[in-house]
């Protein structure tokens, strides 16, 4: 069975901000150190094939991939909790989330950015970021369930 979409008001969702957070700032940090760990393998193949036929380091290739590895599962494991919020994760590269809202009886997300303060914007589901909206003075005040709820 599949769990029924969380709709959050922004009160609710911000919430839930220190934790997503939290997560979201590991996952940002355990994808740019794969990304880094990526890069030296790169280097290390482009070193073996410039001087052909040397030995490869293998102690040291096997622990970088355990390294790796370990970073991966990292990377999903806080992906995955913050999903299991209700939340979506749409870019690690800026930090940003989506808390699915609805404003005007409309299906949309509102946007938060990693370093932002409160959850200041929203936009419709085919929008994205590029799309996002200032909420109105009324949204401004987490106790006003009006809109977005």
């Amino acid at each position: 069975m599949v769990p029924e979409e969380k709709i959050f008001n922004r009160r609710e969702a911000e919430e839930l901000l220190p934790l997503i957070e939290r997560l979201l700032r590991g996952a940002v940090l355990k994808k740019k150190q794969l990304e880094e760990v990526k890069d030296e393998f790169s280097r290390v193949q482009n070193r073996i094939l410039l001087y052909g036929g040397i030995l490869p380091p293998y102690r040291y290739l096997s622990e970088t991939k355990g390294k790796r590895d370990v970073l991966m599962e990292g990377l999903q494991e806080d992906v995955a909790h913050i999903e299991q919020t209700g939340c979506v994760v749409k870019d690690l590269d800026t930090g940003l989330v989506d808390f699915p809202s609805r404003v005007d009886h409309e299906q949309v997300y509102l946007c938060w950015k990693l370093g932002e303060e409160r959850i200041g914007y929203w936009h419709r589901m085919d929008e994205g970021f590029a799309g996002r909206k200032l909420l109105s003075a009324s949204d401004q005040d987490p106790s006003d369930e009006r809109r977005p709820n």
